[in-house]
């Protein structure tokens, strides 16, 4: 006799589900009313009467509302928030990342060692400016300048943002007055196109470096070439990198290193216009160097590896394996601080180099004290990642210094540039998929999308505040973006033909490309 199956379980139509009684949801967890006195951070003062606000008001809203009662509309300023528990030394704060609820109470009622906080007190919520001066948005083209009998490949401004450099395929680097927006100095000697050219942070040497495999250094005063050329690589030269200032030793220059397409990186001694040491290790073009802030340089390749050096001696420290293809970009979050060394927003001028080596170490310390030296690289396989700081002695034995803190994907295409804010809170990144997108720099989580332009988008720019960002197009146009809406602030058009090439620095911005001429815009 066969085996009897038994009859399937008969389901609960739709209509007799909705006869049964409803589950009772779980109680949500009740939010107090608090009572929140603003106060400012640098002052002490109140920023205005006490508000009754909902323990889980967000960052953001709390924001919107400090500068609501400061009246900055228009342009509101980032802060940041902390609280100081009753009878505790400003050094028990506690800071608000998400909410008072999230950040206080919470902590408070799990843990009887967090800093105590009951929903019946008057919290006073010290704000924080996160920026102490903003930069005027550009929206016209103020010069264009002709001069350069081909293409320019690349472009950048001084530190204080006086002179431009740029660098073209007709041969010769030229540096542009941007005060007066006319040209200063054509610098001719290299035998092949000028591929990228680099300032020290003292604004006193312009390296620039060649298809023909040559790096030469410049006095921007004169115009001159500052001694021999820097001979040694067998291939041309992808990217230039000074030593930072506060680094350099006392009564020595700025070290300079070289990237090549012969898969070496050299150190030179810029006095003595020899090599120091050289860096061999990658099998493949090098085609992006950074040096860091604490002495530590970092490389990557066409080998799909990032490699990371001792500035001291040369020796590998290790090597990054994770992009599946050519690594071709790098952005450090201290990039800017240590690129402008002693300048800031004040305009003061250093009396002499020691002054300005202090300078540029106070601010480096000012900077990493909120975030350490991290690293995002862009490859051609579409994606960046988010690497901790690699500086040996920040790691403990349990430490994982080869492993990334994030993947950012999203990108459809080649990741062409990649670029930290002054302040290191975001990174922008353009590929060849037209996009421009936004990531959080220290968690390495996707922002925002900025689309607007029709073209591969080659290259971007930050303003000194982190407020703006812009962008060099293929499609011709340079864009400044909003970062409140993610929207196209002011659209540049202006060049006829692609735009490679592009910084900002002080007010202005100067750009290059196909079309072989340098424009600047300005406010």
């Amino acid at each position: 006799m066969a085996t009897q199956l038994p009859p399937p379980k008969r389901q609960k139509s739709n209509y007799s589900k909705s006869l049964l009684p409803p589950v009772a949801p779980a109680p949500a967890e009740p939010i107090p009313s608090v009572v929140v006195q603003f106060k400012n951070a640098e002052t002490g003062a109140n920023l205005g009467p006490a508000v009754n606000l909902p323990a889980d008001t967000g960052r953001d809203a709390l924001q919107m509302l400090v500068n609501k009662l400061k009246g900055e509309d228009e342009d509101p300023m980032p802060y940041a928030f902390h609280l100081v528990p009753k009878g505790e030394a400003v050094s028990g704060r506690v800071a608000i990342h998400d909410s008072i609820q999230a950040d206080a109470l919470r902590p408070a009622a799990s843990s009887s060692t967090a800093p105590s906080f009951s929903p019946e007190d008057v919290f006073e919520l010290w704000c924080e400016p996160q920026a102490v001066f903003r930069v005027r948005g550009v929206g016209r083209c103020s010069a264009t300048l002709a001069g350069h009998a081909s293409p320019i490949l690349c472009c950048a401004q001084s530190p204080t943002g006086r002179y431009a450099a740029t660098g073209s395929g007709d041969a010769t680097a030229r540096i542009w007055d941007m005060e007066s927006e006319t040209p200063k100095h054509t610098l001719t000697g290299h035998r092949g196109w000028v591929l990228c050219v680099e300032w020290d942070a003292r604004e006193k040497l312009l390296a620039t470096g060649g298809h023909d495999g040559q790096i030469r250094l410049w006095d921007p005063k004169t115009g001159q070439q500052a001694g021999q050329q820097l001979l040694g690589h067998t291939k041309w030269i992808t990217s230039l990198a000074f030593e930072p200032l506060h680094l350099a030793k006392k009564g020595q220059s700025q070290r300079l290193a070289s990237a090549s397409k012969d898969g070496t990186i050299r150190v030179w001694n810029t006095q003595t216009r020899k090599i120091e040491f050289v860096l061999s290790g990658h099998s493949a073009s090098i085609n992006v160097v950074r040096w860091g802030g604490e002495n530590v340089i970092y490389t990557g390749s066409s080998d799909r590896t990032v490699k990371v050096w001792s500035g001291v001696d040369g020796k590998l420290i290790r090597t990054l394996n994770e992009h599946a293809h050519w690594v071709n970009s790098m952005t450090l979050s201290t990039d800017f601080v240590l690129r402008t060394g002693p300048f800031d927003h004040h305009g003061k001028m250093p009396a002499d180099d020691e002054e300005a080596k202090a300078l540029a170490l106070a601010r480096y310390r000012a900077h990493i004290a909120n975030q350490s030296e991290t690293m995002v690289t862009g490859s051609d396989d579409h994606t960046l990642f988010l690497w901790p700081d690699q500086a040996a002695s920040s790691f403990s034995s349990t430490a994982t210094p080869k492993k990334p803190l994030a993947r950012l994907t999203g990108h459809q295409k080649q990741v062409n540039h990649v670029a930290f804010s002054p302040d290191g809170r975001f990174v922008a990144s353009a590929g060849f998929d037209n996009a421009v997108k936004l990531w959080d720099g220290k968690t390495g989580k996707f922002v925002a999308s900025l689309r607007g332009h029709v073209a591969a988008v080659y290259r971007l720019a930050w303003s000194a505040d982190s407020r703006l960002l812009v962008s060099a197009s293929k499609d011709s146009t340079l864009k400044l973006w909003n970062l409140k809406t993610f929207k196209i602030k002011t659209d540049l058009p202006g060049h006829t033909d692609e735009v490679y090439c592009v910084d900002f620095v002080a007010d202005k911005v100067v750009s290059g490309g196909r079309d072989k001429t340098v424009k600047i815009w300005r406010h």
